[in-house]
């Protein structure tokens, strides 16, 4: 059977890593740079696998030669050792020297990014490397292929990582995070390379069965890898997260602080391992991961697509260690070509996610339509007017100009409520522009007409026609019908901020989208108050800006 070199067998990837390809019946030599620890390592992995093939080797990555790799007999290098920021790919050169096939761990964006210019040795070797064998980038890349397979436009594209509270954070781990934590960092957000600080921003995304927690900003091969691989319109993120929320708050504030006063927090990884180890007692102990593409499917509509992933406590750090046995594997079997590169494009989704049998991993895909007028309305959606259909399907971010006419408010009071809203005040035939920005959870729609901007929010599509727009303050729950050809909007209730409010005092609407007879667009809006009266009325018709 394929003997395999773990160098790192004894870090909390590299003993996951030995335990599947033992259990895959392959022959392992657990390698670190202190033998007594080897042994040991070694030893347990024997106790664990008794029928198994596993020896010990001292190696450090830091002196190794291509000699000392081929004398432990393995026909496969797995660099699991760590951390790979502003690290050379040493090993990776020995092992191609000696003619054996490599593999590694990384997360690195610099090592990941530089890696091809092995790819002539490789070849003229006859042995495969591959690097970002883990979570990011071949996982992420590999979910990605799959919810984007046929797609006309990819738009956004987004992976997070949200490790349990308990999950082990050795100190290599703890070293990588402080490279470039409060560092700039390049990243593509509205459709263009930008600066942002790594570990900034408080997002806050769905991890299914794992709850609903906090992300931020994370540097990983994957910030390049996926606008050069989907080629997204307008954005392309990796978030991390850290369980509890009060340590993730913390490590955001850590960023803030390096950012603003430029100081070196990697000698700070040895006493926030201890932290993060007493507040783990706090937080969910759930690993997760999710994996989000918006875009156009292969009809042209809008669609989104979610991958998520939950380990049950104790198994999340058995995942990035699951695309490095899956590539084992595959270079095992001859599957993989040779030559040197990143580890995407290699692996198809369904090689990674049969590793994950062994262990307390499950996954889900959800797939739906992206536009929410469409989620909301269902299969009526689709006999609406082309017109109507293209302004709310269209992702991302659009423009739309034409001409309205509006109607400001009936009386002082209404005035000052239009006022607190935003809404425009009356004018004659007068040019008009809405500006949508899509991503498939809501649509912010800015509005300018003669002069004056206002601007509303529709998120929280409900089957029944049901959706909810917000202009300042208020917020409205209306209903959407398909009648004819046209579609028409009725409010069901009514809030301010997060409180309901009485029906009896909530905001009527006359309100359609309609076809003109040159095809356009048009639209006729009137929001009124009880006791109030009209706050506003705009009608008008719009076309999209090529």
């Amino acid at each position: 059977m394929t003997r395999v070199l773990v160098i790192g067998a004894g870090g909390v990837f590299g003993s996951r890593l030995c335990e599947g390809l033992l259990r895959h019946g392959f022959e392992v030599v657990a390698a670190g740079r202190d033998i007594g620890r080897a042994r040991a390592v070694a030893a347990r992995f024997k106790t664990a696998f008794p029928d198994g093939v596993v020896e010990a080797a001292a190696l450090d990555t830091a002196t190794l030669t291509a000699g000392g790799l081929t004398s432990t007999g393995a026909a496969i290098v797995a660099d699991a050792a760590g951390p790979f920021q502003g690290a050379e790919p040493a090993t990776a050169r020995a092992a191609i020297a000696a003619g054996l096939h490599y593999v590694d761990l990384a997360d690195g964006r610099a090592f990941v990014a530089d890696f091809p210019a092995l790819d002539a040795a490789a070849k003229a070797a006859g042995v495969v490397a591959l690097t970002g064998c883990s979570s990011t980038p071949a996982l992420s890349n590999a979910v990605l292929d799959r919810l984007t397979e046929g797609w006309r436009e990819v738009v956004s594209v987004e992976a997070a990582i949200s490790p349990g509270a308990r999950a082990p954070r050795g100190l290599s781990v703890m070293q990588a995070i402080l490279s470039w934590l409060g560092r700039p960092v390049r990243v593509f957000l509205d459709g263009a390379w930008t600066t942002r600080s790594g570990w900034s921003g408080l997002y806050r995304r769905d991890f299914g069965q794992a709850g609903r927690r906090r992300v931020s900003l994370c540097e990983t091969p994957d910030l390049d890898l996926f606008p050069a691989r989907f080629q997204p319109r307008e954005r392309a993120l990796f978030l991390a997260g850290l369980e509890p929320w009060t340590t993730h708050l913390g490590a955001w504030l850590l960023a803030r602080l390096v950012s603003l006063w430029r100081f070196d927090p990697v000698p700070l990884a040895g006493l926030l391992v201890r932290l993060s180890g007493w507040a783990a007692g706090f937080g969910s102990d759930r690993g997760a991961m999710r994996v989000e593409a918006f875009g156009a499917d292969e009809d042209g509509r809008a669609a989104h697509a979610v991958w998520r992933l939950v380990a049950e406590p104790g198994e999340g750090p058995v995942t990035p260690s699951l695309p490095a046995l899956a590539a084992i594997r595959a270079i095992a079997a001859g599957r993989v070509e040779a030559g040197a590169r990143p580890c995407v494009g290699v692996l198809a989704l369904e090689d990674i996610v049969a590793e994950m049998a062994p262990h307390g991993l499950a996954t889900e895909t959800v797939a739906e339509r992206g536009a929410i007028f469409a989620r909301a309305i269902g299969p009526a959606f689709d006999g609406l007017p082309a017109a109507i259909r293209a302004l709310h399907e269209t992702s991302g971010r659009s423009v739309w100009r034409g001409e309205a006419t509006t109607e400001g408010a009936a009386g002082p009071l209404a005035a000052l409520v239009a006022r607190t809203v935003g809404f425009p005040k009356a004018q004659a035939a007068c040019p008009a522009e809405v500006a949508i920005d899509a991503d498939g959870a809501r649509s912010i729609w800015r509005r300018r007409i003669g002069g004056h901007a206002f601007a509303s929010v529709l998120s929280h599509p409900l089957e029944g026609g049901r959706v909810r727009e917000r202009f300042g303050p208020m917020a409205m729950d209306l209903r959407l019908t398909s009648e004819g050809d046209r579609l028409v909007y009725r409010v069901e209730g009514w809030r301010i901020g997060p409180v309901p409010l009485p029906r009896a005092l909530a905001p009527s609407t006359r309100a359609h989208e309609a076809v003109d007879a040159e095809g356009r667009f048009v639209f006729d809006v009137e929001i009124s108050l009880p006791l109030v009266g009209r706050l506003v009325r705009y009608r008008g018709w719009l076309v999209r800006e090529s």
